[in-house]
């Protein structure tokens, strides 16, 4: 009897933990616009949550199954956003602000491939840089540290764009 009821309770943990994943991972394809990705992968999502919600509803009178049912749920938010970040899908836009105005910084960037666009800005203490970056978010650590090597101080904003018009990146990002 114990031997089923931990079985029962592994299955819900494994099914809740695929589920939620997979939903994560759909509702990230249909903010990125890859509506394909996100169809497909609500037909799988679907059919694991179905077969899940059916094994708890059956024993509903088990408060482990409901207990397995949400830590499942809560583990597989988690697995979710670990696999969004390593897909990392888009583009960010990256301003950044030097804290002494350093001329060489946007061609050191540039040299890296980074497409920047740059411009003399004025702060409390004086003349700075003020720099925009468009990037993909597969770049975004390495811009980040390429930064922090070139300006220590430099402050840093990230938000990432939802349409693109003209500009040398567009090419890029249409294939």
């Amino acid at each position: 009897m114990l031997e089923n009821a931990v079985g029962m309770i592994v299955i819900i943990l494994a099914i809740n933990i695929v589920y939620v994943t997979l939903f994560t991972i759909r509702m990230i394809f249909t903010l990125k616009g890859q509506r394909y990705f996100a169809a497909l992968t609500s037909i799988v999502e679907v059919i694991i949550y179905i077969i899940g919600l059916g094994l708890v509803l059956d024993n509903l009178d088990r408060v482990e199954n409901l207990i397995a049912y949400a830590i499942g749920y809560s583990i597989g938010v988690l697995v979710g956003m670990k696999i969004e970040e390593k897909l990392a899908l888009g583009y960010i836009t990256v301003n950044v602000i030097t804290k002494e105005y350093e001329p060489d910084i946007p061609n050191a960037l540039r040299d890296k491939g980074y497409g920047v666009t740059n411009w003399v800005a004025h702060g409390r203490e004086g003349e700075r840089l003020m720099m925009e970056i468009l990037t993909s978010r597969k770049s975004e650590k390495a811009l980040y540290k390429t930064i922090k090597e070139l300006d220590p101080k430099a402050f840093i904003i990230s938000h990432e764009p939802k349409t693109f018009f003209g500009g040398f990146w567009v090419k890029g990002i249409r294939r």
